[in-house]
């Protein structure tokens, strides 16, 4: 997928494509390969880059069997890599049963992910451990900002005719606009996925950017629905089509489909967003969402990224897990490590 080329609105020797971190140090929100990486704005659809994309399903896959295969971190290693997946989590609920008092208890967790009795014994009082965002839909965004209030987590609406995005564009965009007004740090759009299944680019690449425009200074997360794209190379193309256009963050799914985050579908993701920074010196945040549960699946998530986009990419403000059922294991995991036990799922509950 590295394709050189060169774009009005960059520099145009490849030494000078990516910022460097004395000339952008402050700006910078990212870096790869020791460079400093600008938060995106978005670049023109370039269709020769996505014509030329191509993608080895077989390659993909066996690089997932090697990296999952491999020994995994333990002991305290395995508790601090743990403790990082909370801190990167987005607790969600998103079910036609929602209340007031649901989203209430659910900010709860997101301000003390941990039981205040496993913290102490852990020693980690003083790094203050909580959830990178709490997501619900838009009528329960001022419940939860009054709940959040001061503890520093962000309130994320899903929005745009979620889960489907199938509703007509001018009410998707004002939707957009509500939840912002209505103070949401974050919005989650869906992309119309018929687009990438009858290319359709420049359609798609218009729809984000009018979302992008609509979102104001509200990070915008592009859901790609990837369980619906049947192949890897549309997973790519939309990927780089979202990211021309302006996305903060590409998300897998939804949560809702049948199928939702996989490694190889995510492990293609994560080269698009590293190819995009090498070309454009912009960096893209990256969230799975869907079918995480298990602490272990968690930091095969967090190796992919230490490995493909490096320590800077390890953090909320670019990397996420939408799977609020993934903290009772984590805790589970760090209360063995704690007192030698596992505990009981029922006394982990997160909602």
């Amino acid at each position: 997928m590295s394709i050189d080329r060169d774009y009005p609105n960059l520099a145009r020797k490849p030494e000078d494509a990516i910022p460097s971190p004395e000339l952008h140090g402050s700006n910078a929100i990212a870096t790869l390969a020791g460079r400093a990486l600008l938060a995106n704005v978005g670049i023109p659809l370039d269709l020769n880059w996505l014509q030329e994309v191509r993608v080895n399903t077989s390659a993909v896959e066996r690089r997932v069997q090697t990296q999952v295969a491999r020994r995994t971190v333990k002991k305290e290693w395995q508790a601090a890599w743990l403790l990082r997946a909370i801190s990167c989590m987005d607790l969600t609920t998103l079910s036609g049963d929602d209340t007031d008092e649901r989203v209430r208890r659910l900010c709860a967790k997101a301000r003390q992910p941990l039981q205040q009795e496993l913290v102490q014994k852990l020693g980690i009082e003083e790094l203050g451990i909580k959830v990178g965002a709490v997501c619900v839909y838009h009528s329960f965004i001022e419940t939860a900002l009054t709940a959040l209030e001061g503890s520093g987590v962000n309130v994320a609406a899903v929005s745009t005719g979620f889960p489907a995005g199938l509703s007509p564009l001018a009410e998707r965009v004002a939707e957009i606009r509500r939840s912002v007004e209505a103070g949401a740090h974050e919005i989650d759009v869906v992309i119309t996925r018929a687009h990438v299944f009858g290319g359709r680019w420049q359609a798609l690449y218009d729809e984000v950017a009018t979302f992008k425009q609509a979102c104001g200074a509200a990070h915008m997360k592009v859901i790609l629905g990837t369980g619906d794209l049947l192949t890897l190379r549309n997973v790519a193309r939309a990927s780089f089509v979202a990211m021309m256009a302006g996305a903060d963050f590409i998300k897998t799914s939804t949560g809702k489909e049948p199928t939702n985050a996989t490694l190889p579908v995510s492990l293609v993701m994560v080269r698009a967003i590293r190819e995009y920074a090498r070309q454009t010196g912009m960096a893209v945040g990256f969230k799975p969402a869907g079918g995480i549960r298990t602490a272990k699946q968690s930091i095969d998530w967090l190796a992919m990224i230490k490995e493909e986009l490096g320590s800077s990419w390890m953090r909320a403000e670019m990397f996420r897990f939408g799977a609020s059922g993934l903290l009772g294991d984590i805790e589970r995991q760090l209360e063995h490590y704690a007192t030698g036990r596992y505990s009981a799922e029922y006394r982990h509950p997160i909602a």
